[in-house]
């Protein structure tokens, strides 16, 4: 069970970061955003790894990390993206999707079988983002799935969990040949250096504007190694698929933001909505 605790601990840090994003980088454009989110993280990664062993490292992993780094930049402009647009409580709500997509992707990646009650588990937290737009049935049973097409940040984040389903799979395909503890740090590393670097080098982000948001953004910084570290940690133990299903509960945590530090209207019924994905995880992590 120790998976599913790094698993909700992952889910409560990235939470709390997108919450900290939107609330301090929505005034930025999506380049500075970017740039602001991952580059005081940087220094924190890079001492850890002083600290961490170097594993071998294959060919494999060096195609793997190749494969995934393109993907994860995409998906991450995107993800910023999602959260400026939209109420996070419409947005990352779509962030459920990952664990249907990663059915397919876990399965042709990393060749893992899923149990029925998985599945059954994975469905449960989908249609929990389903209750989260209930109030759209007014417009027809597929209501919830149309509002996709209003919200911009809803649908860009369905491409987003798409992505992620594809990155999570390469992820635990890199970690099975290098190890957890240094893996996570190791890819955010390059991506830190990759995205803020290239932006910093373009004129799209500025160290002005980096200091300008120094405190929230090394607060985001914390939270982004403790949440990698945890991520990675409990991905390792247990099937891309479960893992990723249990850390999409962040969602839960997002309502919560958007109630409470954001005055997001309709909490009610994604909070129901929460407690459906809530009972996938139950499936997940008693049944699996």
């Amino acid at each position: 069970m120790l998976w599913l605790v790094l698993a909700l601990i992952s889910a409560a840090s990235i939470a709390t970061v997108d919450a900290l994003t939107k609330r301090f980088f929505s005034h930025l454009t999506v380049f500075e955003m970017a740039a602001a989110r991952l580059s005081f993280s940087l220094p924190l990664f890079l001492i850890l790894l002083f600290f961490i062993p170097v594993p071998h490292l294959d060919t494999t992993f060096y195609l793997t990390v190749f494969l995934a780094l393109p993907l994860e930049i995409t998906a991450f402009f995107l993800y910023m993206r999602a959260i400026q647009a939209s109420p996070l409580s419409l947005a990352i709500p779509f962030l459920s999707f990952t664990p249907v997509f990663l059915i397919l992707t876990g399965r042709l990646i990393l060749g893992e079988e899923l149990s029925a009650r998985g599945i059954l588990g994975i469905i449960s937290v989908v249609l929990g983002s389903y209750v989260l737009n209930l109030r759209e049935c007014k417009n027809g049973f597929l209501g919830p799935f149309g509002a996709i097409k209003r919200e911009k940040g809803s649908w860009l984040m369905l491409i987003v969990a798409f992505l992620y389903a594809l990155t999570s799979a390469l992820g635990k395909k890199a970690i099975q040949h290098s190890s957890a503890i240094f893996f996570g740090p190791f890819y955010f590393l390059m991506l830190g250096l990759i995205v803020p670097g290239g932006l910093l080098v373009t004129g799209k982000a500025t160290w002005q504007g980096l200091k300008k948001v120094f405190y929230p953004g090394l607060c985001i910084g914390i939270l982004m190694v403790i949440m990698v570290l945890s991520h990675m940690a409990a991905i390792s133990r247990v099937e891309a698929a479960y893992m990723i299903a249990v850390k999409r509960t962040g969602i839960l945590f997002s309502v919560l933001y958007g109630a409470f530090l954001f005055r997001e209207e309709n909490i009610g019924e994604r909070f129901w909505g929460a407690v459906l994905m809530l009972a996938g995880v139950v499936i997940i992590a008693v049944w699996a």
